[in-house]
């Protein structure tokens, strides 16, 4: 994760207006965003409460602008605290989360409304056992330029996972546009 962070970084200190996308397509081009946010898992366990906790990640991205339209694709590693705790031993808590997925857009002026679509795996762990589960995630969300590269975003996810196992998300990123 620290190699991700500081690659970012590298990147949004080199993104000069030089490098600046053409101004009559502002949502076209490669992305890189950190998130953090609000995750919940519902193990699908009556009577035992959800683990929640922070999220926080990196995701990698390549939009096209058509008009306002908007097209694109994305991919992202998280990792989330989420715990249930049973006195001072851990019962249940998720680990990274990995996503591949499209998007599809309306750009007006500098403001995107998005949804998105696509499949994520969770690692998740319980006193029962380890596991990685495959899911498809749903999404909507709106991205707001700050700058000619610079952007934030606001998104609600909604995953569901194999043996009922489901995820809620908001989560909230800055990035960068190449």
């Amino acid at each position: 994760m620290k190699k991700f962070a500081l690659a970012l970084a590298a990147a949004m200190t080199f993104a000069t207006p030089a490098l600046a996308q053409d101004q009559s397509a502002p949502f076209s081009g490669a992305t890189a965003t950190v998130i953090t946010g609000y995750d919940v898992v519902d193990l699908n366990t009556p009577g035992v409460r959800n683990p929640d906790g922070v999220i926080y990640g990196l995701g990698l991205g390549y939009d096209i602008q058509k008009g306002s339209a908007v097209f694109g694709v994305e991919g992202e590693i998280a990792d989330s605290s989420a715990r249930l705790k049973a006195g001072a031993a851990t019962v249940a808590s998720t680990a990274r989360d990995l996503y591949i997925g499209g998007r599809v857009g309306y750009a007006a002026g500098t403001t995107l409304i998005y949804g998105k679509v696509g499949y994520t795996n969770a690692r998740i762990r319980t006193i029962a056992g380890n596991g990685n589960a495959d899911g498809i995630r749903v999404g909507v969300g709106v991205e707001k330029k700050l700058t000619d590269s610079i952007f934030a975003k606001a998104e609600y996810r909604y995953s569901n996972y194999e043996a009922g196992v489901e995820r809620q998300q908001g989560v909230v990123g800055l990035g960068v546009r190449f």
